[in-house]
């Protein structure tokens, strides 16, 4: 029975990064891709708004 609980954990962990990989994939593209698109787009445009109005305020 030793080689029962020597071989649970590996197998638990293989069976959910199988499960985790399946959850990356199929997020993967589909309408969740142009939310997702939209939201970085968002982020970066406000970060880069930001880094120009405090590189105008600095350099006046």
């Amino acid at each position: 029975m030793d080689y029962v609980s020597a071989l649970v954990p590996p197998v638990v962990m293989a069976v959910f990064f199988i499960g985790v990989i399946r959850v990356i994939v199929k997020t993967q593209g589909g309408a969740n891709k142009a939310k997702e698109d939209a939201a970085v787009d968002a982020v970066l445009a406000r970060a880069d708004g930001t880094r120009q109005g405090g590189a105008a305020a600095d350099g006046g």
